[in-house]
């Protein structure tokens, strides 16, 4: 037990001064960033399997992405597409550097969903690789869940999204059910309940997918602008960039509709340029 405190503690002096951004929040980094850049555009890692021995060649791959789309992003979002065959301290640690180095801000999308003393150890090593925020699934409820997470986060100044609503179509079964809300015994959705969660919690983000801009309407008429919408799902999975951003989403996040383009870059630009057209045309909404 002693050991395992001494080591949390060491691993908290070591990155705390290892910090990049001062005292900054996430979510104000991320605001700073979409506003040099120009941009509210993530990108999603996403790549089709390799096989293990080609793990060389997706590198290469990533890197080469990443060198022609920058311009146009705020952010990347990696996820199991390069973590499992490139490894956390090894390709993926030289491709947050890389993403740090061209002004992005970094995202790990594990979806941590486990007890506290696991998703503590996640947490660290994940941030740990330079990291600026993660993603966690609120399913593992506040004590000895997502409490570890925030508390690690917060003391290296790093960011915690939560999962509200998911992009794909089985969602509902989970996201969209109905239960007993535990605090006050009333009957409302989960992802309602999961909204309130990461107004509660002080989360730095809440993703809703952009396939549901009505499920996004209803997250931001909670959440306002004290947390920010992450809207993944645009392009392959149907949903589009002025739908999510007219519903209430601040940040779009785009894997397969850039990430298998012909033309990487011009992908890219075209859904920021959108982007961009939608909030200039209506300014009242942002």
């Amino acid at each position: 037990m002693h050991s395992t405190v001494a080591k949390s503690k060491e691993f908290l002096a070591l990155h705390t001064t290892r910090n990049r951004c001062s005292n900054l929040t996430f979510r104000a980094r991320m605001a700073q960033t979409e506003k040099k850049k120009q941009s509210n555009l993530v990108l999603a890692f996403d790549f089709p399997y390799e096989k293990p021995e080609n793990r060389k060649n997706l590198f290469s791959k990533a890197q080469e992405l990443l060198d022609a789309v920058h311009p146009y992003l705020c952010a990347v979002k990696f996820n199991h597409h390069l973590v499992l065959p490139l490894g956390t301290f090894d390709g993926v640690e030289k491709l947050v550097k890389k993403a740090h180095d061209e002004g992005l801000m970094t995202i790990m999308d594990c979806k941590v969903n486990d007890i506290g003393a696991t998703n503590q150890v996640i947490a660290e090593y994940y941030y740990a690789a330079g990291f600026d925020a993660l993603i966690a699934n609120p399913f593992i409820g506040w004590e000895e869940g997502l409490k570890p997470i925030f508390e690690v986060a917060g003391k290296l100044h790093r960011g915690v999204i939560l999962l509200v609503y998911m992009s794909h179509k089985a969602a509902t079964e989970g996201y969209g059910q109905t239960i007993v809300d535990a605090e006050t015994g009333t009957k409302t959705l989960q992802y309602i309940s999961f909204a309130n969660k990461a107004l509660k919690h002080g989360a730095d983000g809440a993703v809703v997918g952009a396939t549901h801009p009505e499920k996004i309407r209803e997250v931001h008429d909670i959440l306002g602008q004290k947390v920010p919408i992450y809207s993944p799902g645009i392009g392959a999975q149907g949903g589009t960039a002025q739908a999510a951003l007219m519903a209430g989403a601040n940040y779009l996040i785009v894997g397969r509709e850039i990430t298998l383009a012909e033309n990487p870059a011009e992908a890219a630009k075209k859904t920021r340029d959108t982007a961009r057209s939608t909030k200039r045309n209506s300014p009242k909404r942002f």
